[in-house]
């Protein structure tokens, strides 16, 4: 046999710190037809600085669709079918890089998906620019050794082979047909080079994570040996691996059989599908009754036959609704009859390449009058490749490589749901048929009618009040998974364990809104002080701010009066130049330098802050450059005076030694003791302390400027005038 080796790469990705399935990174590879032998070269590494230290990264490996994880240990929505994910950890400690193999022998051919995660995340906010995270990065190369001559087994024909040697199995490969109810596979004629009784072991299927169900037979002698397979996976090449467990010099000739049971099915004919399309689609139409009677023909000669079918089938179709987003309507109906004598079968189809990031919904609703029978259930099973053909209870959904799910409606429960989280790409299958608990002739002539509700959605309820629905994209493929918030979790944010009370939610949204109120102390100072320009400026961070963070609130105490993406970014540029402005009034510049200062910082300032909101240096790099000014304005005076300036020990105790601390304390709060718990009273302490600093900083007002005289503003009738020239000319 020649084999083939093939390489596949992907780019590096930088990890994150698990907190929703966001944070995990996934890598996406295509596994081509006889591949023999999967190998995964997984190469993790880290940064040299000393903020890197020991890590351990998840790794996470499925077949089909993407791994379904739950690193947090949260709770999983009810009706919904979870199996654990096979994984792997990688350390990171005294080696900056760390390479690692997994090796898959016989893999099944088609998507293969993995996914690498740091640990939980702390919940610490971090202010973008004061620290320098360390970089996690991950990567994931696949090889893969295929034949490219991998004999065919054809049904019913016998095939001599030879097992070279132990260390060389013999691989051959059979296709499924449609409709294939059962598989014989048979070894006989087992014989080695030595004319002596061989032991081989024969292994049917490929192997697929998290679970594998790869079936082993092992044969001794020149004994017949054979393995019966139930429902084998439709319209797909089968591998069968055949290995010697003999000596290593001793060659095996074996001869394989494989023989298929077929399923006829009964099911509307092709015709009555057509005519029920165009009448859904198009409705009545002039010349669409004269078809009623062929069609009323066809339909008593397909009646006729259902008695000697094994399964009845039902047209479906799939209607794309949206990108991840399916719909599946029945041609006859939303209601199917359902009878014990064989299964009712719904094909869904869900093998595009880019169904398999959401989720598979199915509801099904028994019309309680259609029953005969009070004590008999519809027993129902969801499985992909090839659909459950005995349903019973013994048997659990199973298929000859697959586990399906499970579903039950009677009278007593006549609602039942499923949730298929991250299907599979695959053809999937609903079989339903009905059950009497005294034997199936008890309900030979009865029959039910059960209404199915199918369809794929990214995310299951939209993630609830309490979580946001995001689209995912690796490259071409796109997934979708949900962000819970105000404290609840789970894959659909149904885990309500850290919830926020509602109280708690009024609590948070009342202190990140009504601390902002704080700036009317600084706003009546400033006006006082006819620092008018400084007072709006205040005004204008005040609204925003208190606005912005009612709108930020992530439970049901919410009011956006604006986009929220424009209310934040009028809280930040407020913010930002409120300290501007404040430091370079202390600067006690000319009037006309000090407004100049004013509109070109805030220019710089809005420029800034559309290109990194987020980054330190916004708020840093104005703060420090008005600093500067402040400090040589401040020596300028005092040269010019020959003393200290401020010269006021009063000023200095009370006003700004007050202010300065407030303002170092306003800045610990803001960027090292904020989390995702605390926020929102941390928050409200960091509002406090700014607006009472600007109060304290506000230098007094210019000696040649009197306060406010309202009585004299507010007069009637006439105004007392002072002539200013009076004072120039007096004779002393």
């Amino acid at each position: 046999s020649l084999y083939v080796s093939e390489y596949f790469s992907q780019s590096a990705q930088k990890l994150s710190f698990y907190s929703w399935y966001g944070n995990a990174k996934l890598f996406h590879f295509h596994v081509p037809e006889d591949t023999v032998l999967l190998r995964w070269l997984l190469q993790a590494s880290r940064g040299k600085g000393p903020e890197c230290t020991s890590m351990e990264i998840t790794v996470h490996f499925r077949h089909g669709a993407p791994p379904v994880i739950n690193p947090l240990g949260t709770r999983f929505p009810a009706n919904a079918t979870v199996r654990p994910s096979y994984n792997i950890s990688i350390t990171l400690s005294g080696a900056v890089q760390n390479t690692t193999f997994v090796n898959v022998t016989t893999p099944a051919a088609g998507d293969w998906f993995i996914a690498a995660h740091l640990p939980q995340a702390a919940g610490r906010i971090e202010v973008k620019g004061f620290s320098t995270p360390c970089p996690y990065m991950f990567q994931a190369d696949m090889f893969v050794l295929r034949l490219t001559d991998m004999p065919v087994l054809e049904p019913g024909v016998p095939m001599p082979h030879t097992v070279v040697s132990p260390a060389k199995p013999l691989h051959v490969k059979v296709f499924v047909p449609k409709h294939a109810a059962g598989m014989r596979f048979q070894l006989s004629s087992c014989i080695t080079s030595e004319q002596r009784a061989c032991t081989v072991r024969v292994l049917l299927g490929s192997i697929t994570l998290p679970q594998s169900f790869q079936r082993s037979l092992t044969c001794t002698g020149s004994i017949n040996c054979s393995l019966t397979l139930d429902s084998p996976p439709w319209e797909k090449w089968l591998q069968i691996m055949v290995e010697s467990l003999g000596t290593a010099n001793a060659s095996v000739s074996v001869e394989m059989l494989a023989s298929f049971t077929v399923c006829r099915p009964g099911s509307t004919s092709s015709f009555l599908n057509f005519i029920s399309l165009n009448q859904s689609q198009a409705g009545g139409r002039p010349g669409a009754a004269g078809s009623s009677a062929p069609a009323a023909g066809e339909a008593a000669h397909n009646a006729s036959g259902q008695q000697s079918s094994c399964l009845q089938s039902q047209p479906v179709v799939r209607e794309d609704l949206d990108v991840v987003s399916v719909r599946y309507r029945l041609l006859n109906g939303p209601s199917v009859p359902v009878s014990s004598l064989s299964p009712t079968l719904l094909l869904l189809n869900l093998n595009t390449g880019m169904d398999s990031g959401g989720s598979l919904v199915v509801n099904l609703l028994l019309n309680k009058t259609s029953v005969s029978l009070a004590n008999a259930t519809v027993a129902a099973c969801v499985s992909a490749a090839s659909p459950v053909l005995s349903l019973n209870t013994t048997r659990n959904c199973s298929t000859a490589f697959s586990q399906g799910y499970p579903l039950s409606v009677s009278t007593s429960s006549a609602e039942a749901t499923l949730i298929v989280l991250y299907p599979q790409t695959d053809d999937w299958f609903l079989s339903l048929q009905l059950l009497c608990p005294r034997g199936q002739g008890e309900c030979t002539s009865a029959k039910a009618k059960v209404t199915v509700f199918t369809y794929l959605t990214p995310c299951f309820n939209d993630c609830g009040p309490y979580g946001q629905c995001s689209l995912l994209r690796r490259h071409g493929y796109l997934y979708a998974g949900c962000s819970c918030k105000a404290g609840w979790g789970g894959w659909s944010c149904t885990d309500d364990t850290k919830a926020q009370s509602v109280g708690t939610q009024n609590l948070a949204t009342l202190l990140l809104t009504l601390s902002n109120l704080m700036f009317l102390p600084a706003i009546a100072v400033a006006v006082y002080r006819f620092y008018l320009v400084e007072a709006s400026v205040y005004t204008y961070t005040m609204f925003f701010s208190t606005f912005y963070h009612a709108c930020d609130q992530p439970g049901v105490a919410v009011m956006c009066i604006m986009d929220y993406d424009t209310l934040q970014y009028c809280d930040f540029l407020g913010s930002v130049v409120s300290i501007w402005v404040t430091i370079l009034c202390m600067a006690r510049l000319k009037k006309i330098l000090k407004y100049v200062l004013f509109v070109l910082g805030t220019l710089l300032i809005a420029m800034s802050l559309q290109l990194d909101r987020r980054g330190v240096w916004n708020m840093m790099g104005p703060c420090l450059f008005a600093l500067v000014i402040m400090v040589t304005a401040w020596v300028h005076h005092g040269a010019k005076r020959r003393h200290c300036y401020p010269s006021s020990w009063k000023r200095w105790v009370f006003y700004l030694l007050p202010g300065i601390t407030l303002a170092f304390i306003a800045i610990s709060v803001y960027a090292f003791m904020e989390t995702n718990e605390n926020y929102y009273y941390t928050h409200s302490i960091w509002h406090v302390l700014v607006a009472c600093s600007v109060a304290f900083l506000l230098p007094p007002r210019d000696k040649h400027k009197k306060p406010w005289a309202w009585s004299q503003k507010l007069t009637c009738r006439y105004q007392i005038c002072q002539n200013d020239r009076e004072e120039l000319y007096a004779v002393t």
